[in-house]
């Protein structure tokens, strides 16, 4: 199959878009970040063109999600001797003025729901947990709190440190000593949280930083010497640098968190490490944990170093999916996987998609199959190097190559912004995670209250994943295809066992386990529960302009292969 599909750009500009040069390869963990000048203090002015290239130009930034201010509706469940009064409005929570100012030109507009009670528990001093939706806001629920807590402290607080715009290579390079480490399972997530650090800290003396693999050592020694006060890292080369400490020491911190806690379980012995490798005196280290999910061994994680009296929140059922995430399964045998990929992005052109694959191998020769159909992608996995991974990933976002191909542990965490499909070419089975896997991926749209579609190819080979991926569909109020029902017999348990089902009755949710344990209060504060995930009286385009157009009326279709649920019918949803 050789003939272009129509509706995407041309192949040959997004290959050299995301092509890296063999030399001078800018790392994206070297981004630009603000530099100020101790006459003016703790508070620096503006620069006009660095606040560009972090907010955007004016009158073109991005409004982050829905305004929570009108949806008062998803459930956030407390357990714990600490009960937190959720704040409505960024302006009730205490912040930094200049932080304020920085979440407005970041074009958040109200709290999500998870920022709504993890900012107020970091502000009065508590440890978190924080156990949300993929998609609801959890870096900005714990950067926000914590950089607005050290805003106007840095010459208290941090190491002695050059002046950045002073700066001597060979004579005033320090050692970092980062108030802030925030702990992280992937590369791509890590610059991610380290590019929305660079937005927050704008104006102020605190200097974020990051360090993972994949890029040269003495570059990262290089940024970590000019001082850190907020590092974002991936485990092995945290651990790297934490046995060299002339470069590294962790006697300041103030806060450690560990974000995506269940990935990083299988880095459980360096996690350990991190988590004992300061000189803080007891107590002095304030912890937070978050996650979409949270097996039992990420309990214990909490359990071990977060204090008595923390907090623990839970925004929606773990693990679950919004209802604003369209879920659709079509059937295909192993040699139709092709053809109905091809189809389904004939039936959605032109918008920016995420394919999962279980594999690398998978991951390539879809690339190239559909690469030589003209169509514009690109795509990631962990045998690429890091250079190849950036390049990828900068094509995508910036919408050069808007297909990317990934195996889901890559992908793991990115946010990139309207990502309206997501299509499981491969179903996660339980050696690839499982319905927790399918929960990640898939929350690649759908993102912070907006709405998008995830397309799911089903073969005789994921049977074993039925009635997991039935519950799934039921929960979030998804249409179950004919073919799916008829596999509701098959018992299952995912990846790490949450879901057990042995008949029809297996879609009601019950088989879950309560991560609080058995006397987990599931009662939400009053007034932050409905029914309904958007409000029982709320229609869906009043939320947010509707990218599918609220008053448009689903496609009708023709019992072909697709069904009811036909992915062109989603445009319309």
């Amino acid at each position: 199959m050789t003939e272009k599909i129509s509706g995407w750009s041309n192949a040959d500009a997004a290959t050299a878009a995301q092509e890296p040069a063999s030399e001078n390869i800018v790392w994206d963990g070297n981004a630009k970040t603000y530099e100020w000048d101790d006459e003016f203090g703790d508070v620096g002015p503006k620069v006009p063109e660095l606040e560009i290239e972090l907010f955007g130009e004016k009158g073109a930034r991005h409004k982050t999600g829905l305004d929570f201010s009108k949806i008062e509706a998803i459930e956030v469940s407390q357990e714990g001797p600490v009960k937190i009064n959720s704040v409505r409005k960024f302006a009730d929570a205490g912040l930094h003025p200049v932080l304020l100012e920085n979440i407005g030109l970041a074009g958040y507009t109200s709290p999500t729901p998870i920022q709504k009670y993890t900012i107020p528990s970091i502000m009065e001093g508590y440890d978190i947990i924080g156990v949300a939706q993929t998609g609801s806001g959890k870096t900005a629920a714990y950067l926000i709190p914590i950089l607005s807590k050290l805003m106007g402290k840095a010459k208290k607080l941090a190491a002695p440190r050059p002046n950045p715009l002073t700066f001597r290579e060979g004579m005033d390079e320090v050692r970092a000593e980062p108030l802030v480490l925030i702990v992280v399972p992937t590369r791509e997530l890590a610059v991610q949280i380290f590019n929305e650090a660079r937005r927050f800290c704008y104006r102020s003396m605190l200097r974020p930083c990051v360090v993972y693999g994949g890029t040269p050592v003495r570059d990262q020694i290089a940024l970590l010497s000019k001082g850190c006060d907020i590092l974002v890292g991936t485990p092995g080369r945290l651990i790297d640098f934490i046995n060299r400490p002339r470069v590294l020491t962790l006697r300041r911190l103030k806060y450690m968190v560990i974000d995506e806690a269940d990935e990083l379980l299988e880095w459980e012995d360096e996690l350990k490490q991190i988590l004992l490798g300061g000189d803080q005196d007891e107590g002095a280290v304030k912890y937070a944990l978050f996650s979409a999910t949270f097996p039992e061994a990420a309990q214990e994680l909490g359990q071990t170093y977060l204090a008595s009296d923390h907090v623990q929140l839970r925004v929606g059922r773990v693990g679950s999916t919004t209802e604003n995430i369209r879920q659709i399964v079509v059937k295909a045998s192993p040699e139709e996987k092709q053809s109905v990929l091809v189809k389904l992005l004939e039936e959605m052109p032109g918008i920016r998609t995420i394919i999962f694959c279980n594999s690398r191998g998978e991951v390539d020769r879809l690339d190239d199959f559909l690469f030589h159909m003209g169509l514009p992608v690109t795509s990631m996995h962990r045998d690429r190097s890091q250079a190849e991974r950036e390049a990828a990933l900068r094509a995508f976002r910036s919408g050069m190559a808007p297909i990317l191909i990934a195996t889901g542990v890559t992908a793991r965490g990115i946010d990139v912004r309207n990502v309206m499909h997501v299509i499981n070419y491969d179903i996660p089975s339980c050696m690839h995670g499982g319905m927790e896997e399918y929960t990640h991926r898939i929350g690649r749209t759908g993102r912070i209250g907006h709405r998008g579609v995830a397309t799911s190819i089903f073969t005789d080979r994921d049977e074993d994943m039925a009635s997991a991926l039935i519950q799934k569909l039921k929960e979030a109020n998804q249409e179950v295809p004919e073919f799916l029902e008829s596999y509701t017999g098959n018992g299952f348990s995912d990846s790490d066992g949450n879901y057990k089902m042995t008949g029809a009755d297996s879609g009601t949710g019950q088989g879950e386990a309560d991560p609080w344990g058995p006397s987990a209060n599931t009662a939400a504060p009053p007034g932050d529960v409905q029914t309904d995930a958007w409000g029982a009286s709320a229609p869906a385009a009043a939320a947010q302009p509707d990218a599918w157009g609220a008053s448009a009326a689903p496609v009708a279709v023709s019992p072909d292969p697709w069904g009811a649920s036909a992915p062109q019918a989603a445009l319309g949803w």
